[in-house]
């Protein structure tokens, strides 16, 4: 009798798992077709890849190296480890710097998000001279901030400026708004919502996506304006508030332009940034180099955090059904 090789169904032999072993790997190879458009993705993509490397991912990871030397711009960088991050505990300029930025960050995020909300409110009217009304509220934040500063220093003048000139004619006595120490912050925080046509903008789209059967429904309920605000436009806007709340506080603890013009960080410091004290250490107080990049990589890990918690908070109050 010859012996035959049954092989029962669902069985496979060594041969031929070697062989499905053999497919399975090719697989994972990129065929000829594939390679070729990896390639031209690659050519797309390639500027942006070696732009970010060069001009964002090179600086930071260099950055973080000066943190830890002492650098004046023109001699080698000498190693001093975590001597930079130990001098913030006793330097009080740096305290007075990072509670200037968290007091400008705290006031004009949240009232540029109310701003914002009452000038796309605006914008979504049933007018026929609504086109021309959402141009002229956003125009404003088209202008360059470097001319927006030197708008608001001459507004804001104490001697000749419009608005002084105006609290003088109902018999209000003006303050020096940028040379007094109570007024100096909250006049560059009311100069921030000037550009709030901007995002004001993105407001009104996310208006526009709100279901009008949803407002229909709240209004056969008896509905009034402000309780269908309240239930009906407020929490689907959420989403919206919250992109504006992460790009607010990133360009609030980031704020530079506005104090280096108008005031120079004073009266006796009261607007010196973050920021502002990190320009003056790297370029004014004999090339700080070295501590100025301690206060970049501080300030990176601020932001970071900040914009942790306030991801890791949005579940709780952010509503992303339409229904």
């Amino acid at each position: 009798m010859t012996s035959q090789d049954h092989t029962q169904p669902g069985l496979t032999t060594p041969a031929s798992r070697g062989t499905e072993t053999r497919k399975a790997s090719r697989r994972f190879w990129p065929t000829r077709l594939e390679r070729k458009q990896l390639l031209v993705a690659l050519i797309f993509v390639g500027p942006w890849i070696i732009g970010f490397l060069a001009f964002t991912l090179y600086p930071i990871l260099y950055t973080i190296r000066l943190s830890f030397t002492r650098y004046d711009g023109f001699n080698d960088p000498r190693w001093i480890g975590l001597d930079n991050y130990r001098r913030f505990l006793d330097d009080d300029r740096f305290s007075q710097a990072l509670w200037n930025t968290l007091y400008y960050t705290g006031l004009a995020v949240p009232i540029g998000v109310v701003v914002a909300m009452v000038i796309a409110l605006a914008m979504n009217q049933d007018l026929p001279e609504i086109p021309l009304y959402r141009t002229l509220l956003y125009l404003p934040s088209v202008m360059p901030l470097f001319a927006l500063s030197f708008v608001f220093w001459a507004l804001l003048d104490p001697n000749e400026g419009f608005m002084n000139q105006a609290l003088r004619s109902i018999g209000i006595s003006p303050p020096n708004w940028f040379g007094d120490v109570d007024t100096a912050k909250p006049a560059l925080v009311m100069m921030a919502q000037w550009g709030a046509g901007q995002i004001a903008l993105v407001f009104l789209a996310g208006l526009k996506g709100i279901p009008q059967h949803l407002y229909e429904a709240a209004m056969i309920d008896g509905a009034g304006v402000w309780s269908r605000f309240r239930n009906v436009t407020l929490p689907l806007m959420t989403p919206v508030i919250l992109y504006d709340l992460i790009l607010g506080i990133s360009g609030g603890l980031q704020v530079f332009t506005q104090m280096f013009i108008i005031t120079n960080g004073g009266p006796a410091n009261s607007t010196t940034s973050l920021v502002l004290y990190l320009y003056n250490n790297a370029f004014r107080f004999n090339g700080n180099m070295g501590y100025a990049s301690a206060i970049g990589v501080f300030l990176f890990v601020l932001t970071l955090i900040v914009a942790v918690l306030v991801f890791t908070t949005s579940n709780k109050w952010v509503n992303y059904d339409l229904n």
